[in-house]
């Protein structure tokens, strides 16, 4: 087996300033070339001063991200920390104990309790209050013509329904994505450290998750927290910090991707107006639009995972124990699999991205944030003719989230057919 360790000596992703003006495609057009499975080593930015593993290709990722045997979510079998970021979280704390921390065969379990809520016909009872609070939220923001795009249309609906489907108060939404903002961004820190903003907010959501898990164990409902306060795997309840994870990963995961998705789709229209007048013309385009804005936009560039023993990636090999980074980013924009992969293409088929992962991982919510994207993109295109960017694009410091913070933008009203 061959080990590689030759790269661009120019290349480091755990310098978060590389992500503050958006995903650095082109440095993983130059790894894909040049050294698809690459070694990263240590920088001063680089977490616990050690290297990993960079995985770019889209068949090199596909294969890892199936082979849970060989590439662990959890990692506290081999190593003293683990998790899917790139920094080390303690055992119980993360791995091991949040879902998507888990592997088989209690992540199956585990995923099992919540398929039913997120399941198509548990979607499509709900199809028609999303649809009414989008063509609310975007009517809103149309009559007052200039807006935040990001605060007060992209990430509002998400907001709302992630409130819904957890049990809590709507009165509560913005304060849940206030502590999913503080603890994701890392605008006044670094991997692997905590500012107090960040310390406050995760303490806060803390506090609040477990007050709301008491309610529910006490006089559950049909809302997901009920579920993780109530449900049993192998006889065993949940243990109390399980439950605290589940409601700390669907404030992020329900409400932080989709957003960052609309709003990027958004702006990636904004700069193809004739794009948008061809969605307006055409709503049968409007599927293969969403999937290619998921594409394009990939809102969670990377996961990491650990190498249970030693094994090997397309002949490159890794040891036993060592952080394994799948970019689901870069496989996105793999020319191998997506002709012309730099080009946003609502035509584009087939269009097998990975921005909802793959494997057993594959996100419990991919139905949800479709149909989202969907009724919102939909009462944007019924009530919106021109719009623009209006100012500077402020976007999340992170290379865990391609996120948007700000995105001012001028929405004018469709002008109605004669």
């Amino acid at each position: 087996m061959a080990v590689n360790t030759a790269s661009p000596p120019d290349i480091d992703l755990t310098d978060l300033n590389r992500f503050v003006d958006g995903f650095p495609y082109e440095v993983f057009a130059r790894l894909r070339r040049e050294a698809p499975v690459w070694w990263h080593p240590p920088t001063g930015h680089t977490p616990g001063g050690e290297g990993f593993w960079v995985v770019s290709r889209y068949r090199d990722v596909l294969a890892a991200a199936a082979d849970t045997a060989a590439f662990s979510s959890d990692g506290t079998a081999v190593r003293d920390g683990g998790g899917t970021l790139l920094e080390d979280l303690p055992p119980g704390l993360a791995p091991g104990t949040l879902l998507n921390m888990t592997d088989p065969p209690r992540h199956a379990k585990f995923r099992r309790l919540f398929q039913g809520s997120v399941a198509p016909r548990a979607l499509a009872a709900i199809a028609g209050d999303l649809a009414d609070r989008a063509a609310e939220i975007v009517g809103a923001a149309v009559e007052r013509g200039e807006c935040d795009f990001l605060v007060d249309v992209a990430a509002e609906l998400p907001l709302q329904a992630v409130a819904q489907l957890l049990g809590v108060p709507q009165e509560d939404r913005h304060r849940l994505m206030g502590w999913a903002n503080a603890t994701l961004d890392y605008a006044d820190r670094d991997l692997g450290q905590m500012s107090e903003i960040s310390e406050r907010a995760a303490a806060e959501m803390y506090a609040y998750g477990s007050e709301l898990l008491e309610r529910k164990r006490a006089d559950p409902g049909d809302d997901l927290l009920s579920v993780a306060a109530t449900a049993t795997i192998d006889g065993e309840p949940l243990t109390p910090m399980e439950q605290q994870m589940v409601f700390s990963l669907l404030i992020a995961a329900g409400s932080e991707t989709t957003r960052n998705a609309v709003a990027g789709g958004m702006l990636a229209l904004a700069e193809r107006p004739g794009t948008w007048r061809e969605l307006a013309r055409d709503r049968a385009l409007l599927g293969p639009a969403i999937e290619e804005i998921l594409r394009w936009t990939s809102p969670t560039p990377y996961n990491r995972r650990t190498a249970t023993a030693a094994t090997e990636i397309s002949g490159t090999a890794v040891r036993a124990g060592e952080k394994v980074t799948l970019w689901w980013a870069s496989a996105n924009r793999d020319p191998a699999v997506f002709t012309d992969p730099d080009s946003f293409d609502v035509r584009r088929s087939p269009n097998q991205h990975l921005a909802f992962g793959r494997g057993p991982h594959f996100c419990l919510g991919a139905g949800l944030a479709r149909m989202e994207m969907r009724v919102v993109f939909e009462a944007l295109l019924d009530r919106v003719g021109e719009f623009a960017v209006t100012g500077p694009v402020e976007r999340v410091r992170s290379n865990k989230h391609t996120g948007i913070r700000h995105l001012p933008m001028r929405l004018e009203p469709r002008r109605a057919r004669t």
